[in-house]
């Protein structure tokens, strides 16, 4: 029995700085309008204006989605710089201040800040969703209850958030403790089936908690409109190489649960706070870090499972056409993911700007 396509959507949540000060800046409504003409339904705004939201087309390969990526970052970054901005892929500014921001007057973003107050107030941060196809309620939420075990592995690879407001948090990734502080976030329940699922999305409707179930926020979700299950655990990741990894990593974790069930196995299933120790390690270390190894019961670095990780889809790898693209893990934890490279130019200069500059650098780099 072969695979199902898996197919591949990305998005992404770019940063609009000025090239002066380097700050985070509010775009101007015909930024906005001038992106919609080239791009349409793929650009949308955020809460804040110094965000803006891109989408990829459905993709059909890891290749196909790299050609999406590239071709989005380059449009965005040539409306960018017609109306004197430059843009920035990173899960937080280095130095800018959330309490300086401009909000987006839009409906949905207004009832957002009525309902969680100072909280959404503070979600200056930017983030990269993976969605992956799959047609089969059941086998979606099997998959997703299997996946939530990979997910620090993942966020490990992506971190690029080590500054906040101008200081070194000590952490890879804050961008994960910042919307932690909103209410379904983080990783969800075991569910087993799509019916036990559907009764939780209910209660939290019937409850008067959602109005609708986008406004549950896990780190993996089925999405509410689309066949898929969206990946929402990573960082944006600055590089495109880094982005297209994650994106072929994850499509090779779905299809190989898929094998084994085929094979009427599955992957063992881990306490729900085991793989949260785990999240915070990712959080705190990044690819410097070591994850505990629930099997062996002890700590073990990133590296090694990463090499696990990749040997264990090795199978799936060349039926997707993205072995080169998730082996690209290796390369992230022998140099680094966005945070350590931020870091690393931090600790040499001295200067955040020039923090900032590499990041417009790297976001635009093979574009």
């Amino acid at each position: 029995m072969g695979l199902p396509e898996l197919t591949i959507g990305i998005e992404e949540e770019y940063q609009l700085i000025d090239p002066e000060s380097r700050q985070l800046t509010s775009y101007v409504q015909e930024f906005l309008e001038e992106g919609r003409m080239v791009l349409e339904e793929q650009i949308k705004p955020e809460l804040m204006q110094s965000q803006i939201e891109v989408g990829s087309r459905i993709c059909h390969s890891i290749s196909e989605a790299r050609d999406e990526v590239v071709r989005l970052r380059r449009t965005v970054s040539e409306v960018a710089t017609g109306h004197g901005l430059v843009v920035a892929a990173a899960s937080t500014h280095p130095f800018s201040s959330w309490k300086t921001q401009e909000i987006t007057a839009d409906e949905r973003y207004l009832e957002h800040l009525a309902a969680l107050a100072e909280v959404a107030r503070r979600m200056l941060i930017f983030g990269m969703h993976v969605h992956v196809g799959i047609a089969d309620r059941e086998l979606l939420i099997d998959v997703m209850d299997q996946a939530r075990y990979f997910l620090p592995h993942i966020l490990a690879l992506s971190t690029s958030s080590p500054f906040w407001h101008g200081r070194d948090t000590g952490l890879k990734s804050y961008r994960s403790i910042v919307f932690e502080s909103l209410p379904r976030t983080g990783l969800p329940p075991d569910f087993g089936s799509w019916a036990e699922y559907a009764r939780f999305v209910d209660i939290l409707i019937d409850a008067e908690s959602i109005d609708e179930p986008t406004k549950i926020w896990w780190d993996i979700r089925p999405h509410p409109r689309f066949p898929t299950l969206e990946f929402r655990v990573a960082d944006i990741c600055t590089r495109v190489d880094e982005t297209i990894c994650i994106a072929a990593l994850l499509q090779a974790i779905v299809a190989k649960l898929i094998v084994l069930r085929q094979r009427n196995q599955s992957w063992r299933r881990y306490r729900h706070h085991l793989i949260e120790e785990n999240k915070w390690r990712a959080i705190r270390y990044g690819v410097e870090g070591k994850l505990i190894d629930f099997g062996r019961g002890g700590a073990v670095p990133l590296s090694q499972l990463v090499d696990e990780m990749l040997d264990w889809v090795d199978e799936v790898l060349d039926e997707l056409g993205c072995r080169a693209e998730a082996e690209y893990a290796r390369s992230i934890v022998a140099g680094g993911s966005s945070a350590d490279r931020q870091l690393a130019v931090w600790r040499e200069t001295g200067s955040l700007e020039t923090v900032v500059d590499r990041l417009v650098e790297e976001t635009l780099a093979g574009c």
